[in-house]
């Protein structure tokens, strides 16, 4: 991992670079990991799985199964954990939980631990203690958990009082977060009867998809309704099972941009377009700009356009809001205004990303105009300047692919990057020495 607090980003435009189908290797999903890793912990018995991202989050993930009494084994080096899962029953009735900066964490087990009988105490970092859990925690008081805020009323930190379901439906508002929903789909299952779960707002709906093809991987399975509401049926119990995480579609997104603004042809290794993830979509988005995507032994190949033009493009990202970050980098690049939409609610995760890409944007001299869910980035020479990340992994690593077309680029904190892809920027130099 880079430990010094710049990283300056080689300009590499100038340069000869190779034409050879360039293969990259990226960490497995974030995602995937944390969504198997609570489905592990619900199941009975041994879950193995492979391929597992070891971040900050998931670190913390484990860390708070072990808290809950878990049975845990963590091989980093081959990529692999094990979690032994108890049915649904969590071992001591009162703990104390740290989930740091990972929302998954934060969000799926403060629902799973909600509808336990037990106390527990939950805490956060100072930026997770800042992101929306309010409508997660309403749901859960309305099933019948007593919540005690030690701070402000639906932040961390607080305290759960669970006492099991006392409704077999509910509402969830997830304007701010998808992960509420998802959150509440897998813990219906423990539900004595029919669980109904009543849903407000639409972002996010390619996680929530995820989280049910994976439920139904471990064994249980959910109905959308014709009124858009989702039903888990009772009597279902996740089971035991050796897992195989998907490479992070996330992580892998940097490098195909990466291959759209410098003309050259990126495979990622394991990228496929069945995937779980739908940050696959961003190489659509990708391939409308100008690009081509084809698929080999080794995964989904995308190869920028040879003159190194791209056309700037209006898109909804609402399905891959993780990859705005990515296309306002390169927007500038365009040969007209970029126009995303569908991205309001970014400003309400790790920080608040709408107004951090437009202040980065304009200390590169680059015009942008922000709108109620998105923004406009105009074509311009980005010059140079410091990005400054305010500890948001993904503003960290979507900049630096500025820095490859305009020189002067330095990213601040480069170790915020920890979160998800700790060596993100060993790998970006890794792939530059192979392009030149």
């Amino acid at each position: 991992m880079i430990a010094t607090s710049t990283y300056e980003v080689p300009c590499i435009f100038d340069r000869t670079l190779s034409r050879e189908n360039i293969l990259v290797s990226v960490p497995g999903s974030k995602s995937i990991t944390n969504r198997a890793l609570l489905l592990a912990m619900l199941a009975d018995g041994k879950s193995t799985l492979d391929g597992a991202l070891f971040s900050d989050d998931s670190r913390h993930f484990l860390s708070c199964l072990k808290a809950l009494g878990f049975e845990t084994f963590a091989d980093e080096e081959n990529c692999r954990m094990e979690v032994c899962g108890l049915g649904g029953r969590i071992p001591l009735k009162e703990a104390s939980l740290y989930v740091g900066s990972a929302g998954t964490a934060a969000r799926f087990l403060t629902a799973c631990l909600g509808i336990q009988s037990g106390i527990f105490h939950m805490d956060a970092s100072e930026q997770m203690r800042k992101r929306p859990m309010a409508p997660l925690l309403a749901s859960l008081q309305e099933l019948g958990c007593k919540i005690t805020c030690d701070g402000k009323e639906g932040c961390f930190p607080f305290t759960l009082n669970g006492h099991g379901f006392e409704k077999n439906e509910i509402s969830i508002d997830i304007d701010s977060s998808s992960q509420f929903l998802s959150a509440l789909l897998i813990a219906a299952s423990l539900s004595p009867a029919d669980f109904t779960i009543h849903v407000q707002g639409s972002h996010g709906m390619a996680y929530i998809d995820m989280t049910r093809k994976m439920m139904r991987q471990f064994g249980v399975s959910s109905k959308k309704m014709p009124d858009g509401s989702f039903v888990v049926f009772a009597g279902q119990h996740y089971r035991a099972l050796p897992y195989r995480v998907e490479p992070d579609v996330s992580a892998a997104c940097y490098f195909y941009a990466m291959a759209a603004l410098l003309g050259i042809a990126v495979t990622v290794k394991g990228v496929w377009k069945n995937s779980l993830q739908g940050d696959v979509l961003f190489l659509d988005i990708l391939e409308k700009m100008g690009c081509f995507v084809t698929e080999n032994a080794d995964g989904l190949c995308l190869c920028g356009p040879s003159d190194r033009r791209l056309q700037g493009i209006t898109v909804d990202m609402s399905a891959c809001s993780d990859q705005a970050i990515t296309l306002c980098a390169i927007a500038p690049f365009a040969d007209r205004p970029t126009t995303i939409t569908g991205i309001g609610h970014i400003r309400h995760q790790e920080s608040d990303r709408i107004g951090a890409i437009l202040k980065n944007l304009k200390a590169m001299g680059i015009s942008c105009k922000e709108h109620d869910d998105g923004l406009t980035i105009y074509p311009g020479a980005p010059k140079p300047t410091h990005i400054e990340t305010f500890d948001d992994h993904r503003l960290a690593m979507g900049f630096s692919l500025t820095g490859l077309r305009a020189p002067g680029i330095v990213i601040e904190n480069p170790a915020c990057c920890k979160k998800t892809f700790e060596n993100y920027f060993e790998v970006l130099e890794e792939t530059i020495r192979k392009i030149c």
